[in-house]
């Protein structure tokens, strides 16, 4: 998330030289909007993969569960 932190920063820096130079403002605007896109994609990353990793947890300790349970069945005979 450091990562996302220095980009947003980045995205900062270019809207604040676009106020003070009006000769290349348009250039600067677009590049921070290129750092807040890098952004966006380093977050969105970071929970898909949080996600995965969770989604994947609850598979284990799911199978691990059905296991157990298909373990302890018992059998009555009548």
């Amino acid at each position: 998330m450091d990562q996302v932190r220095r980009m947003r920063a980045m995205g900062s820096l270019c809207r604040q030289q676009a106020a003070y130079n009006s000769m290349n403002k348009w250039k600067l605007l677009a590049e921070a909007e290129y750092w807040d896109h890098l952004a966006d994609l380093a977050v969105s990353s970071h929970f898909q993969q949080c996600n995965a990793i969770a989604s994947n947890e609850a598979e284990q300790s799911q199978s691990i569960a059905n296991a157990s349970d298909a373990g302890s069945t018992t059998i009555s005979v009548a």
